[in-house]
C-alpha cells in the first residue's frame, strides 16, 4: 500500500499500458513490467523479463494482473504462425498460483485457461467487441458482477475502416489499424496504432479494478461496480 492509500498493482507484459489504466482509474498504483520498451507506457515502468520480474518482486505488491502474449492463441495463427511465446501463459499461471498476493490473468479467446469472466466492448459502449478472458485468483471472494451484453448488431470493418467508421461500423482493430481510432473503439488516447493492437480497453481492468479493490484493502469502495 502506499503512502496515498493506494494499493499497488504489478502490471506484467504491460505494453503501452490499457489494462494498467484501467486499474489506474480504479484506484490502484500501477507498475508496469515489459521485455520491450515501452515509452507510452504512462505509469512507473520498468524492462525486463516479467517471470523475473515476478520471482523478485511479485509479494511486494497488493495485487498482480498478467497478460501474457496472445499471439500462438489467437485464430490468426494460422496465417501468422506461431511466435514461440505461447508457453509464457500456463508458465505465468503456475507462478502466480505461489504468489502470497491476488492476481488476475487475461487473454484472447482461444487460450486455453479457465475463464471466469468474458468482457466485450460492446459492455462499455465501444465501437469494438474485442473479447478477452479473464482468470481470477480464487482467493478473491466473489467474482465481478457481468455488465449487460448487447447483441452483436454492428458489423465490423476490418479493411476500409474510415469508411466503415463513418457508417456506423464497429471496427476490428487489428493489422494496421490508425490512431483515430483508439478513443471511440478502446477508450485510448495514448497510443499508436501498433500498440493499440496489442491493448485491451482500460474500461476492462476499471470494471475488475473497482471490484478488486474493496476485495484487496477491505474497505467498501463507494460506488464500486
Amino acid at each position: 500500500m502506499t503512502a496515498m492509500g493506494r494499493p499497488r498493482l504489478l502490471d506484467l507484459y504491460c505494453c503501452a499500458g490499457g489494462a494498467g489504466m484501467g486499474y489506474h482509474r480504479a484506484g490502484f498504483e500501477v507498475v508496469g513490467v515489459d521485455i520491450a520498451p515501452q515509452p507510452h507506457y504512462p505509469f512507473e515502468f520498468h524492462q525486463a523479463d516479467a517471470l523475473e520480474f515476478l520471482t523478485a518482486h511479485g509479494h511486494e505488491f497488493d495485487v498482480i494482473h498478467a497478460s501474457p502474449p496472445c499471439r500462438d492463441h489467437t485464430t490468426l495463427v494460422s496465417r501468422a504462425g506461431v511466435d514461440g511465446s505461447g508457453w509464457l501463459l500456463d508458465a505465468t499461471l503456475h507462478q502466480l498460483a505461489g504468489q502470497p498476493v491476488a492476481w488476475v490473468v487475461e487473454n484472447v479467446m482461444g487460450a486455453v485457461m479457465r475463464a471466469d469472466l468474458v468482457l466485450c466492448g460492446s459492455m462499455f459502449g465501444l465501437r469494438t467487441y474485442r473479447h478477452r478472458k479473464f482468470a481470477i485468483d480464487p482467493r478473491i471472494p466473489l467474482l465481478p458482477p457481468l455488465p449487460w451484453h448487447p447483441a452483436h448488431t454492428a458489423r465490423t470493418s476490418t479493411k476500409k475502416r474510415r469508411r466503415d467508421f463513418d457508417a456506423g461500423m464497429h471496427i476490428s482493430i487489428t493489422g494496421d489499424v490508425g490512431s483515430w481510432l483508439g478513443p471511440a473503439c478502446m477508450g485510448i488516447d495514448w497510443m499508436t496504432g501498433a500498440e493499440l493492437c496489442q491493448a485491451i480497453p482500460p474500461a476492462y481492468t476499471e470494471h475488475l479494478g473497482r471490484h478488486l479493490l474493496p476485495a484487496v484493502t477491505g474497505i467498501p469502495q463507494a460506488g464500486a461496480a
